[in-house]
């Protein structure tokens, strides 16, 4: 166990022999044989969102809607292709959009999440594909319902710091105040739904905060056991965004993140994003990296669309150059599939597909 004072230390150190301590450390600790990834389909119902994050381009003024037809014809695509994970997602609090409302009213639906739920449903009953739902903060009745068709859910914690609501990143983002986010994991801790969440660095935060922020998902998971995941997610310039100018994390910075999420999150798996770290990201799964998340042989990463997937034959490669195998996964990793942690409807599609004999 790491404390919070090495932590920070380490962080600001500028020592090669104590990252190369740890990462012994991390390698005499952590067996590993095998690194995962989740083969998906990124379906964006809508890039309308409630917050105007200084780092973001997914939101659009445009207040559109992903029809039914559409959203059916990608699931079937992606089920041929042999996906097994439909990532839901859309802007917070899309309700708040009169225009959205009125699309959703005439198709049928009081509110987005009738017709996420629907499309859920649709997709359990009809495809080999399990829904893994990210679409910022939801109360406690929502995500009550919305399990009854999630294999997992996930939410960014990002940063715990209260300090970033008033930076360029977060001022006009009422959705990313951390104690609303911290409130949503606890709770999907109360529901037992296995959840993904993570950090964003390079938003300003402070090595205190970045090391912080760690202890409290850490703190969250001891209570109640469900972060499957947590991804370390490195921001990126993105020409138009109000933090066009910021400078993106060093290689090293991300490296001794990962080295301190692997050390204080200890049994939970660490994930990046692959099309992010392309350059770096062999060197990462030296560091704990368990995980290369989600890609798409279909469709694109709408929060990062400049940044192409890797295919799963690159994937492979880098893994086994580092002397270790690449083997897929669904959006919830094994040890959560137990009906204790899934939904009646979610446990027995899983157990219809065999999954548990592969």
């Amino acid at each position: 166990m790491i404390s919070r004072e090495e932590a920070i230390n380490f962080l600001k150190s500028t020592s090669i022999e104590e990252i190369l301590n740890k990462l012994a450390q991390i390698n005499n600790k952590f067996k590993r044989d095998y690194i995962t990834y989740s083969k998906n389909v990124f379906i964006p119902l809508s890039k309308w969102c409630r917050n105007r994050c200084g780092y973001c381009i997914f939101r659009e003024d445009k207040p559109s809607l992903m029809k039914q037809d559409k959203v059916k014809e990608i699931l079937l695509k992606g089920d041929k292709l042999g996906c097994r994970e439909a990532l839901f997602t859309f802007g917070e609090k899309v309700d708040e959009n009169e225009q959205i409302k009125e699309q959703l009213k005439f198709m049928g639906y009081d509110n987005i999440l009738e017709y996420l739920y629907d499309l859920e449903e649709w997709t359990l009953n009809n495809t080999s594909l399990l829904p893994h739902t990210n679409c910022g903060i939801l109360n406690y009745d929502e995500l009550k319902m919305l399990k009854e068709v999630n294999a997992s859910m996930g939410l960014m914690l990002e940063n715990a710091s209260e300090r970033l609501m008033n930076t360029i990143a977060h001022k006009h983002s009422p959705g990313k105040h951390p104690k609303l986010r911290i409130e949503m994991i606890e709770n999907a801790g109360k529901l037992k739904i296995p959840f993904t969440t993570g950090l964003l660095i390079g938003i300003g935060e402070t090595n205190e905060e970045i090391v912080d922020s760690l202890f409290k998902i850490k703190e969250i998971h001891e209570k109640y056991g469900h972060i499957q995941e947590v991804i370390i997610q490195n921001f990126r310039v993105k020409r138009g965004i109000p933090m066009e100018n910021y400078k993106e994390p060093s290689p090293i910075k991300m490296l001794k993140v990962i080295i301190l999420a692997k050390l204080i999150l200890d049994d939970i798996s660490i994930q990046i994003p692959p099309n992010l770290n392309r350059e770096t990201g062999q060197l990462f799964l030296l560091a704990g990296v368990d995980d290369w998340g989600g890609i798409s042989p279909l469709t694109k990463d709408y929060v990062n669309p400049e940044a192409e997937w890797p295919e799963v034959k690159e994937l492979r490669e880098w893994t086994e150059e580092v002397g270790l195998k690449l083997k897929m996964r669904l959006p919830v990793y094994d040890k959560y599939i137990s009906r204790e942690w899934l939904s009646e409807k979610v446990y027995n599609k899983i157990i219809e597909m065999g999954w548990l004999k592969e």
